[in-house]
């Protein structure tokens, strides 16, 4: 198709710029002279301007095919070669479109000379007289080669404003992945920050368990250690009394002379005074099983004094531009950081400075509890899965109670007005208890006990946790519950 627009446009031109050269005869003695200032009718044929001036006011005949047209109505374009320049295509009187043809040099698909003065659009070839008349294109819709020509580029003008649509669109898409690769990796490397930082708080913990628990073991040690080391001197001093007296006993034996009577009572008092000493006694061998019975089982419950369980952890990926969510995905602020500007990818918020929970809720019971302090403009709640994410239409899948201008609201969907609630106090945090099975929502104030609104409602679907944050100095945050 593109090769055949190609010739048949090429044609058009060399025909259109020689029938152009030539004076057109005119019916009931109206001629049209060569004129470069031209203007085209509403029948598609050109006529001069001092020809239409001098045919009077109000309309014009056309010369060659005898319409009628308003001069108001006529398009002015300029006459340069088919008014290539402007976009304009003129045309021609059947007589000169017919001598025009006859020189344009296309070639008849069938008889290969160049006598070609048709296009048939079935079979989409060139055709010369005989071949129009022939029984193979019979029937078929038959176009003379510069009418053709014409119309195959209206279409081409049409193909080419939609690829240039598509062009753009395809450009802006690729834009969009540019970007969202980069952010990708940003969230990555950030990520991998926040994973190595965990892990080194996660890492020194167990390092400083360990300094401690060796600590401990040592200092047992040296504790028994000392109690033997006293135990040993003590039996090695009484090993030596002995042996001495052993000696005494063996020489006196040993004299010739009767043993004074003295030294036998003195031998057998020191006998009597001898204590038998003690060996190891109990709990002086090291506790080892203190030491290593279920030591990771300890360490662990000993660990969960420093780590924190959050029910509801925030998924940056929804949050609407303007908001930054905090590195343990608990908290949720206005972003500071003017050059930020993440993917506009279809899970996020795009007009209101809302985030949802990573995790949605299609069963069981949940509760949660959001610290809100000073905020002065908040939102919190539960928002449907397959709610809208985009434009002002969000609300029509979120269940939530609302602080604004100094009073709190709940809010449901299909309700016209939202539902002013009484509070006695300010609150400082909310709690929300989905019960999904039960098809109830309920808010309280965790602080005070007091309940502030309850939805019921027969859930289909599935939940995610919803906050909106509009206050610029103070962020929301859900917190942590002992697991």
């Amino acid at each position: 198709m593109m090769n055949i627009t190609g010739e048949i446009s090429s044609g058009c031109e060399k025909m259109a710029t020689e029938a152009r050269c030539r004076p057109q005869e005119a019916p009931s003695g109206v001629a049209c002279c060569e004129n470069p200032e031209e203007v085209l009718l509403l029948c598609g044929h050109p006529v001069c301007k001092s020809c239409r001036k001098q045919s009077g006011k109000g309309s014009y005949q056309c010369a060659v095919c005898g319409g009628v047209s308003n001069t108001e109505d006529v398009d002015v374009r300029c006459s340069t070669a088919v008014r290539g320049k402007h976009g304009g295509a003129a045309r021609q009187s059947p007589q000169a479109e017919q001598n025009s043809a006859a020189g344009c040099g296309l070639q008849c698909s069938r008889h290969g000379d160049d006598s070609a003065k048709f296009f048939c659009l079935e079979d989409k070839r060139f055709l010369c007289d005989a071949c129009e008349d022939s029984k193979e294109h019979g029937g078929h819709k038959h176009f003379l080669i510069h009418e053709a020509a014409l119309d195959l580029k209206r279409v081409l003008e049409v193909l080419q404003e939609d690829l240039g649509c598509k062009l753009e669109t395809l450009q802006d898409n690729k834009d969009a992945c540019v970007h969202a690769l980069e952010h990708i990796m940003l969230q990555a490397k950030d990520s991998e920050d926040n994973i190595k930082e965990e892990f080194a708080k996660l890492h020194q913990f167990l390092r400083d368990e360990e300094a401690s628990r060796i600590a401990a073991l040592r200092e047992e040690e040296e504790q028994k250690r000392q109690v033997m080391k006293d135990k040993i001197e003590k039996m090695s001093e009484e090993i030596l009394s002995l042996s001495s007296s052993i000696r005494d006993i063996e020489e006196e034996m040993s004299a010739e002379d009767a043993v004074p009577l003295q030294n036998l009572v003195a031998a057998g008092r020191a006998q009597c005074l001898w204590q038998h000493p003690e060996g190891v006694g109990p709990g002086e061998l090291v506790n080892v099983a203190k030491h290593l019975g279920n030591l990771k089982f300890r360490i662990w419950e000993k660990m969960q004094d420093m780590v924190q369980y959050t029910p509801v952890i925030l998924d940056p990926n929804t949050a609407d531009a303007r908001l930054y969510i905090t590195a343990d995905l608990t908290g949720v602020k206005i972003s500071t950081e003017a050059d930020r500007q993440p993917p506009d990818n279809p899970e996020r918020y795009d007009s209101f400075a809302c985030v949802l929970g990573s995790q949605g809720l299609e069963s069981g019971t949940h509760s949660w509890t959001v610290e809100v302090e000073a905020n002065t403009s908040w939102e919190v709640g539960v928002s449907a899965g397959a709610g809208r994410r985009k434009g002002e239409a969000i609300w029509t899948g979120v269940w939530s109670v609302e602080f604004w201008d100094g009073e709190y609201y709940g809010r449901s969907p299909g309700q016209e007005e939202k539902t002013l609630l009484r509070v006695a106090a300010t609150l400082r945090r909310i709690r929300v208890r989905l019960d999904w099975d039960g098809g109830e929502l309920a808010f309280s104030d965790p602080v005070s006990g007091a309940h502030l609104w309850t939805v019921t409602h027969t859930f289909t679907e599935m939940l995610f946790p919803f906050f909106y944050n509009g206050c610029d100095t103070h962020p929301l945050n859900v917190l942590p519950v002992r697991h």
